[in-house]
């Protein structure tokens, strides 16, 4: 009788599983206790039932998520701080008869001789003389667009009309009225429409190509010139900031002022094929100094941003990959005027052609290719 009370008791407890607690039975359940601490069984809660764990929530996807946030508040604070460093001027201005929009991109890039910035230790170990103001012997138009890439200088003794002022050489232009005045000159002896416009000091471009470690240049043969404060043997080399800004100033040459320019536009397809190289743009110490540089010394017109300029230098550095075209204006001969001392011509017929190209978009025809 006993034994059958006893299995009766034992069915009445399995049946009672899911209608009371059954933990306080260890041999009831073999799964019950604290599970994760090994099959323990805790009696630690009231009444012997085990307290309630709650389950950890995983805290990763919050850390990332901040993470993000902050990258993003980095990167567009970053941006806006850039931009504003940024110098502006009102330069692309409407004038009578102003050359309409052309397809593609067009920049007018100036390198001035402004001395802002130097001291005059510096003035002197650059061999940049003292003078006040900013005139301009660099000027390019850089073109982009469905028909390439291309970068043409425009020799600074170029004889052109200027307005208000009869013929006389491109950069007196610049120190007769400025910026305006000089994008006015070009748009007029081209028919091309400058949508952006970008210049830069001598201190501006010291700065820029110490921050990115210097340029590598090839040069074609030794050249000595204590005017430029430049002494370089032929040769693959890399140039730092003084250095190279005697490259592009130096006159040292036969060809003087047209040998100038091929310089001047294979150091700058150089520059900003480093400045956007990996090792420049992943490399803190060289993006950071880089885009301080740039952005504080670099003048804009008045709605140009840094987008902008970062668009230019990609533009530049297909050029200098040899995806694009770098050619001067052809010369078509020489002269000399009471007013502008010696001078020279364009080729009508090959300008006109080479510049028909630029206006529509076109590729440049070999042709009118010249160094």
């Amino acid at each position: 009788m006993a034994r059958s009370r006893d299995h009766s008791a034992r069915a009445e407890h399995q049946h009672a599983a899911y209608g009371r607690d059954t933990h306080g039975d260890p041999y009831d359940d073999p799964y019950a206790g604290d599970q994760l601490a090994g099959g323990r069984f805790d009696e630690g809660g009231p009444g012997g039932v085990a307290p309630h764990r709650r389950r950890r929530r995983r805290r990763w996807p919050r850390v990332l998520g901040a993470l993000v946030v902050v990258l993003v508040l980095v990167i567009v604070g970053g941006y806006f701080y850039l931009d504003s460093r940024l110098k502006r001027e009102s330069v692309l201005v409407d004038y009578p008869g102003r050359v309409a929009d052309t397809p593609g991109t067009n920049w007018l890039i100036v390198g001035s001789d402004s001395r802002a910035g130097l001291s005059k230790a510096d003035q002197k170990r650059l061999r940049t003389g003292f003078a006040a103001g900013r005139r301009t012997d660099s000027m390019m138009l850089l073109h982009y667009g469905s028909g390439g890439t291309s970068l043409i200088s425009l020799p600074r003794d170029s004889y052109v009309p200027i307005a208000g002022h009869g013929s006389n050489k491109l950069n007196a232009a610049f120190a007769f009225g400025g910026p305006k005045l000089l994008v006015q000159t070009v748009e007029k002896a081209t028919g091309v429409h400058v949508d952006h416009y970008a210049e830069i000091g001598f201190n501006g471009f010291v700065g820029v190509v110490d921050a990115v470690g210097g340029v590598d240049i090839c040069v074609k043969e030794n050249i000595n010139d204590p005017k430029a404060g430049l002494k370089l043997k032929a040769g693959c080399q890399t140039l730092d900031g003084g250095q190279a800004l005697g490259y592009v100033r130096t006159r040292a040459f036969a060809r003087a002022d047209l040998e100038r320019v091929e310089h001047q536009r294979q150091f700058f397809g150089a520059l900003m094929k480093k400045a956007a190289s990996p090792g420049t743009l992943i490399n803190p110490f060289r993006s950071v100094p880089l885009a301080l540089n740039a952005t504080s010394n670099f003048l804009v017109d008045d709605d140009d941003h840094l987008y902008d300029l970062v668009r230019m230098m990609w533009a530049m550095k297909n050029v200098s990959g040899g995806s694009g075209v770098t050619t001067t204006v052809p010369i078509g001969g020489t002269g000399s005027s009471a007013a502008a001392g010696s001078y020279i011509t364009w080729d009508r017929s090959k300008s006109s052609k080479l510049f028909d190209a630029l206006k529509q978009d076109q590729e440049i025809p070999q042709d009118v290719i010249t160094k």
